[in-house]
Formats: structure tokens, sequence, C-alpha cells
């Protein structure tokens, strides 16, 4: 009789640990239910429709779903889901750097969405990069076997799964206070500044390594986009993309799930929004100048008259500087509204950039270019439904936007 009471506690201890945890504190029919909304149907069609495309690509090889060509080898795959993926996601060395190295302390309460952020998008570019392959066991091999220590992808390889597991420590002090590990939390927090330093400069060079790339390609790249400034340009602009990209989570975050916000960080958020929204116009200004800086050290003001020259007068000045005098207005006016639609301009503008770096400007003078086939941006659409449930059912579980009450004293 003794033995199965305590069964029964254990049990019963073991149920509403499951439901605290991962059923939000109710019982799975109450869960279930709440899982019925818009929007939640809505990303249920997606992945109905897109999931069975990602069989696809695995059984019947890349060419089934892409239009990718030995002419044009990048596709969605890599130009959506690494190229622009990686710089979104720049987030966490952006925010842990001013935090913990620079000593901004009053932009703390952005740091964990930050990194949460970061951590996700790297997660996610790496899964696109595993469909593109299609060979996940071979996935190291640039890191051990394919390509000597001076090739960029070996570079690249190896900075982003090192970058991947240093944002992972980042972030796991958020899951220890979720678990209530307090000695593993302690343990993680120790490792709080080593980890920032190793990530800023895991972040700094690979960020531009991805520029880099298109060095090796200078007669297939539009001259335009190809200078030897790649590298550092590819790293400015991801500077401003993840400084719009931690406006934009926020603003999203507080309006739609406020419930997961700590209610002190409401009376800060604009003026911290404000703080982001002049690094940007710094950085974006700066980009600006060195984009035209390596078109006139080029002398190659004659391709603006061209075919692909509205294609770059509109990234430069309709996704540069227009972002970078709306992120200057409201700065100057204290407009924190003013700022999050600069944001907003910018992030599309970044991905535009590497959409044609990557894609539409390399291999510009071929007679024939295909676009992206409809199953690839299904499984674009698909990968990316997955990610922001992952973010989401993350913040909606763990001290992400809130401190924890059982570790509010450690803060």
């Amino acid at each position: 009789m003794t033995q199965d009471i305590g069964k029964l506690s254990r049990n019963g201890a073991t149920t509403a640990w499951i439901s605290e945890k991962f059923l939000l504190g109710l019982s799975w029919r109450d869960y279930v239910k709440t899982l019925i909304t818009p929007l939640n149907a809505a990303a249920g069609l997606i992945l109905a429709i897109g999931l069975p495309f990602i069989v696809l690509r695995y059984w019947r090889g890349l060419g089934a779903v892409t239009a990718a060509s030995d002419d044009q080898p990048f596709g969605l795959f890599l130009s959506w889901g690494l190229f622009s993926g990686v710089p979104m996601a720049s987030t966490g060395f952006l925010l842990a750097t001013a935090v913990y190295l620079f000593g901004l302390r009053d932009y703390k309460p952005l740091v964990r969405p930050a990194v949460l952020t970061g951590f996700v998008g790297y997660f996610f570019a790496v899964v696109f990069l595993l469909i593109d392959l299609g060979q996940p066991w071979r996935l190291p091999y640039p890191m051990i076997r394919s390509f000597g220590t001076g090739s960029v992808l070996f570079l690249v390889a190896w900075h982003v799964a090192l970058y991947l597991s240093v944002q992972f420590l980042e972030f796991s002090p958020a899951v220890f206070e979720w678990l209530e590990a307090r000695k593993l939390r302690a343990w993680a927090v120790g490792l709080t500044l080593g980890a920032t330093i190793f990530g800023v400069i895991l972040s700094t060079l690979h960020q531009s390594a991805l520029g880099a790339m298109f060095l090796l390609a200078p007669g297939k790249l539009h001259p335009l986009w190809y200078t030897p400034n790649l590298p550092v340009l590819f790293f400015v602009s991801a500077i401003f993309c993840g400084l719009s990209v931690v406006i934009l989570e926020s603003t999203v975050i507080y309006r739609l799930m406020p419930n997961r916000v700590d209610p002190r960080n409401f009376r800060v958020i604009d003026r911290l929004t404000l703080g982001l929204g002049k690094a940007a116009a710094v950085t974006m200004f700066a980009y600006f100048c060195l984009k035209y800086l390596s078109v006139a050290h080029d002398d190659n003001w004659r391709h603006l008259a061209g075919p692909y020259g509205p294609i770059f007068l509109l990234e430069t000045f309709g996704f540069v500087l227009l972002p970078c005098v709306l992120y200057l207005a409201g700065v100057r006016r204290r407009n924190a509204s003013v700022v999050r639609w600069a944001a907003l301009i910018t992030v599309p503008g970044v991905i535009l950039n590497r959409l044609n770096v990557t894609y539409l400007a390399l291999n510009w003078n071929l007679p024939h270019r295909e676009l992206f086939h409809g199953r690839e941006m299904l499984i674009v659409a698909t990968v990316v439904t997955i990610e922001l449930l992952a973010y989401r059912w993350i913040v909606n579980r763990l001290p992400v936007h809130r401190e924890s009450s059982r570790f509010a004293d450690d803060h």
C-alpha cells in the first residue's frame, strides 16, 4: 500500500512538472484547445503542404524542387536560408558585446531575446544548408576533409559550427532557470564573458567570410556588387541588420505576447529602441558611403545606366539611405515608432542585397536565367514557419523577456 501511494505521488509530481514546463500549467485537453487558433491553422496548412516537398527533395534529389544548375548554383535555400539568415542572426553577438564588453547595462533586457534570435537563426541556417546539401552525414567534410585551411568554406564551416555552440552556451542560463538547475546556471553564467569574447571573434570573421566567398568570382558577379570591399560590406550590413531585427523582434513580442514580458521593460523599451536606431543609422551611413566609394574606385558608374542599375539604386537608396534618414529622424524627434518603421524597411533591404549578390547579380551575363522554383519557395516558407513556431514555443515557456521569479535575486 505504501509503495503504491509513493508511486502515485511520484507520478503526480511528474505530471505536474510536465504540465508546468511544457503545457503552460494546463491539462492536455485544455492545452490542445489553446492551439486551435487562426494563426496555428495557417501554420498547419503551410506545414501540411511544404513538408512533403522536403521529403521529395531527399527522395528524388535537388532538381525535383529547385531550378538550380551548374550555371546557377545558389537557390533560395542558400540565398535566403544561409546568406540572408546569418546577418539577421547577428543579434546575439551585437547585444552581448554591448552589454558584457562595452558595459551598456541599460540594454540588458534585450540580451536574452537577441541571443535566442541569434541561436534560432543560426540553427535554421544550418537546416537550410542541410536541405541544400542533401547528405547530412557529410556536413563536417568542409571542416575536416574537403578543403585546406586557406579555404573560405573551411573558415565558414568551422565558425558557424563553433558560433552556434557559443550561442547555445550564452542562452543556457535561461534553460537552466527553466529547469530550476541553480548550480548549472551558475556555471553557465560564469562562462558568459568568455563566450561573448569568443563569439565576437567568430562573428566578425564569418560574417565577412560569407562576402569573401564571392571574391573568387570576379567575372561572374556583376561589377556593381563585386568589390574587394565585399567582406567589409557584409560585416557592416550585418551590424545594422542585427540591430533592426532586435527592434522588430521586441516590437512584435511586446505587442502580441505582453504577458511574457517583464512589466518593467515596457517603461524603457522606447528609449532602448531609440538607442538601437542611433547605432543603426551610423552604420548604415558608413555602409552607404562605402558602397559608392567602391563603385567610384572601380569606375563602374556606367553600369548604373545598364539593366542592373535600377536594382542597385533601389537597394542602396530605397533600402539603405531611406531607412537611415528615418532612423535619424526618429532619434532626433524621440519617436520610437519612426525607428520601428525604419527597421521594417532595413531588414528586407539586407535580404535584397544578399539575394542580389548570391543569385540575381551572379552569372549576370548568361543568356538565360531561371527564377526560383515554386516548390523551392514552399520549402522555404515551411522552414521559416517551423522557425517562428520554435521561437514562440521558447518565449512562451522560458524566461526570455522576463526574469524567473525563483532566480530574481541572481540577475
